[in-house]
């Protein structure tokens, strides 16, 4: 494994026009590690994915993913450096079939068959077996998110990065989502989380910082936040 991080942002700054978002934003996140970017919202948590994504441009700062520079680099050179997202609203379609949604993914993947995918999915995920020809749009929730996670996932990236995963999800569901990014977490990917809720999001993290206003304003092991969680901001609950 390289000892460079997974993911450094140096002096990050970012403008949706004239209006700052993101006011020099300093995160490291180890190789093989869960991190959890929490605070509430408009902090610029997803400013900051997007940021690193290539989504937004940053107007200050680097951006590097194994050590490497990749500010300005284009969607493909990201998913060529192992950058994966699942971005808020999961990024599914919902008018094809899950066994489609993951055909979609042979297509973006070097060398993946049609049979890779659904053995790597349906390893993960049991219940996308059953539901296979369904269209995704009808499924509930926690299997749309299912299906995101998988359609990021079977092409093995080194960072991936997830955008408010708990987003209208029962507590049970959320829960054994957030067991999946712990198990890929200790095979080995880094993940960077980005949650408004902060409780389960932080029982799985090795590390977490807390964005407000465009500023991280603590960083630490969970353990180290409890007294900044207190704050009236965060939620309590996922």
């Amino acid at each position: 494994m390289s000892s460079a991080p997974a993911l450094e942002l140096r002096d990050i700054h970012a403008a949706y026009g004239r209006i700052e978002v993101l006011r020099g934003v300093n995160l490291v996140v180890p190789a093989g590690t869960v991190f959890a970017l929490l605070g509430p919202n408009g902090a610029g948590k997803t400013t900051t994915l997007k940021v690193i994504d290539g989504r937004v441009a940053a107007t200050g700062g680097c951006v590097h993913v194994a050590g490497t520079h990749v500010n300005g680099a284009s969607t493909d050179d990201l998913t060529r450096a192992g950058v994966c997202a699942i971005p808020e609203g999961r990024g599914i379609f919902p008018n094809l079939t899950v066994i489609e949604n993951l055909r979609m993914m042979t297509y973006a993947s070097n060398g993946l068959s049609q049979s890779d995918v659904e053995a790597k999915a349906f390893a993960r995920f049991p219940i996308l077996k059953e539901r296979r020809k369904q269209l995704v749009g009808t499924m509930s929730g926690g299997q749309q998110q299912m299906v995101a996670i998988t359609r990021a996932i079977v092409s093995d990236p080194s960072l991936l990065l997830v955008d408010e995963l708990s987003m209208g999800l029962a507590p049970m569901i959320v829960d054994e989502l957030y067991d999946v990014l712990g198990q890929l977490a200790a095979d080995g990917m880094s993940v960077l989380l980005v949650e408004q809720f902060a409780r389960t999001a932080l029982r799985i993290a090795d590390y977490a910082a807390i964005l407000s206003q465009g500023r991280i304003l603590h960083v630490g092991e969970p353990a180290d936040l409890e007294a900044a969680l207190s704050s009236s901001y965060l939620g309590a609950s996922a």
